[in-house]
């Protein structure tokens, strides 16, 4: 049977930060007469371009972008409902227009739900990456039960809905508390939206051949995943925050602390757990442009600030991007119909990125827009076939329950975070020490039991 092309085809590009996916989404759009919307929460923001990250205008080449600087500090981040609806329309205006969308960023809380159809996340989002995470928490006070304690919220999970209570990690307050906020809101128990949303699934799976082998999926999408190896991003990023110091991210910093210090002074202060306020590189060095601004602190506790500030926002930048590795590994990966549409690209090696991951991404979206024949995504390379192998996340598992190591009282609420701890040298050190001071207790029983009284 012939394939006929695309009738409202989608590019979205999705990986870590700092692998090239702007790179790559000017690249296709030059290529192919399309324009970028991005899907950054950070990057809605007005200035503060080296904060957030934006691509330049010099970087743009003349493409058009799109969403990109369209709300003011003051705003709150959109949620995931405010932020399909807009791309959707932005998508709408660039076909009419004839040209090609490509959907770019980091926020892939955001991509997901602008994805599919019928997503959990565009109604009662239970998780997230980055500040797309803060921002899905309840903002309202009319459930002051959802301000109590980590383990009063459990609590009552456990009673309301004892399936999501078993299903998280007794500490996870934010998926807790989600899920808790869902029963209050609707009456329903989170549990159920997740079996229907498998239902779904499950259904959709079933007809993948029809509307284009679409799926669930709102429009005919090619998936391209810029990956690039951990030890090699990790010395990027750093290198990348080195950079955003010498050009001016403490220039921004200070704008922001004067735009705080003014709305405080009239009144309205700034809600410093939202928006703009968590982003990378602000709160790290708040405190540091503040002694500075005193001018009473000591020069060695100013290069100590620095220093404490320049190490924390490196971490935060690692753990950034490890979060969302993770969230296309277990959530997104795990949400898709079908896998023969999305394409990981080996961008490790920064001078070989034309080669590894401009050139393939070329290759594959003519083939994809002219409906021909594309090769198994697999077989790409061998970081691809490694890393595209079928990985099962919680929401998916149907055969798998929490486990509690009582050696190291550590809970698992993945299966192959269970197999990481019990094959962990931290682990195997726990059980030995167990069984040794079982032993003694065999062995010097009254001795031991003295040992314990005292």
């Amino acid at each position: 049977m012939t394939r006929k092309p695309p009738r409202e085809p989608l590019i979205a590009i999705i990986g870590a930060t700092g692998t090239g996916k702007s790179q790559l989404a000017v690249e296709l759009a030059k290529r192919y007469n399309g324009e970028v919307i991005n899907g950054d929460a950070m990057q809605l923001y007005a200035g503060l371009p080296i904060i957030t990250n934006k691509i330049t205008v010099e970087e743009q080449q003349g493409v058009p972008h799109h969403l990109l600087g369209c709300i003011g500090l003051e705003e709150p981040t959109w949620v995931v409902g405010t932020f399909v609806k807009k791309a959707v329309q932005i998508i709408e205006e660039i076909r009419a227009r004839g040209r090609l969308p490509i959907l770019v960023g980091g926020t892939h809380y955001y991509t997901q739900s602008l994805l599919f159809k019928e997503n959990l996340a565009e109604t009662h989002a239970e998780s997230g990456d980055e500040v797309a995470e803060k921002e899905a928490e309840p903002s309202d006070t009319a459930y002051p039960l959802l301000e109590q304690s980590t383990e009063v919220l459990l609590a009552e999970l456990q009673k309301v809905d004892p399936v999501m209570a078993e299903r998280w990690h007794p500490n996870d307050r934010r998926k807790i508390r989600r899920s808790l906020e869902i029963y209050l809101k609707t009456g329903r128990k989170a549990s159920e939206f997740y079996a229907e949303q498998q239902q779904r699934k499950t259904a959709e799976s079933a007809y993948l051949d029809v509307k284009e082998n679409q799926g669930g999926m709102r429009f005919p999408t090619l998936l391209f995943w810029v990956h690039a190896e951990q030890d090699t991003l990790r010395e990027r990023l750093d290198n990348r925050v080195d950079k955003m110091l010498d050009a001016g991210l403490l220039d921004e910093v200070r704008m922001l602390n004067a735009y705080a210090d003014t709305d405080a002074a009239a009144g309205r202060p700034v809600d410093d757990s939202r928006g703009i306020w968590v982003s990378i590189g602000y709160k790290q060095f708040k405190d540091y442009a503040y002694a500075l601004q005193a001018g009473s602190t000591s020069e060695k506790e100013l290069q100590r600030l620095k220093t404490q500030a320049l190490g924390a926002t490196k971490a935060a930048t690692r753990q950034y991007a490890k979060r969302q590795l993770r969230w296309i590994q277990i959530k997104l990966f795990d949400s898709l119909p079908s896998r023969e549409k999305l394409y990981l690209l080996d961008g490790s090696d920064v001078a070989a990125f034309d080669v590894n991951v401009i050139e393939p991404a070329v290759s594959l979206t003519s083939a994809f827009l002219k409906a021909e024949p594309m090769p198994e995504p697999s077989s790409l390379s061998q970081v691809a076939a490694d890393m595209l192998q079928v990985k099962r996340g919680v929401e998916a598992s149907e055969d798998w329950t929490k486990q509690h190591c009582e050696a190291c009282d550590v809970t698992c609420v993945i299966e192959d975070q269970w197999r990481k701890h019990v094959g962990s040298k931290a682990h195997k050190r726990a059980i030995s020490k167990r069984r040794q001071r079982e032993n003694e207790a065999l062995t010097y029983p009254t001795a031991v039991g003295r040992l314990k009284d005292e």
